[in-house]
C-alpha cells in the first residue's frame, strides 16, 4: 500500500487496508458492483479527510494523486507486481 507522503506504514494501516477489503468483499457479495463501491469509498474517505485536514491539504494531495494515477501507480498490472 502506498501511503501519503510523511505517512510511514504500520499496524493500523495494515488493519485499516483490512477491514476496508473485507467490507468491499461484502459490498460486491451483496450485489454492489466495484465501481459503485469504489466512489463510495472515495466519498467518505475524503469527507474525513477534509474534516481533518482542510480543503487545502485535501485539494493538494488530490492534484499528486492524479499524477500518480497517470503515472500507472494503481492501475491492474502495477498492483499485482
Amino acid at each position: 500500500m502506498h501511503l501519503p507522503d510523511g505517512m510511514e506504514p504500520n499496524g493500523d494501516s495494515q488493519v485499516a487496508l483490512r477491514l476496508m477489503v473485507t467490507a468491499w468483499e461484502e459490498g460486491t457479495d451483496a450485489g454492489i458492483t466495484p465501481q459503485m463501491m469504489a466512489f463510495a469509498a472515495l466519498y467518505t474517505g475524503m469527507s474525513d479527510l477534509i474534516n481533518a485536514l482542510g480543503e487545502d491539504e485535501v485539494a493538494i494531495l488530490m492534484e499528486r494523486l492524479a499524477m500518480r494515477v497517470r503515472g500507472g501507480e494503481f492501475s491492474f498490472s502495477a498492483t499485482r507486481q
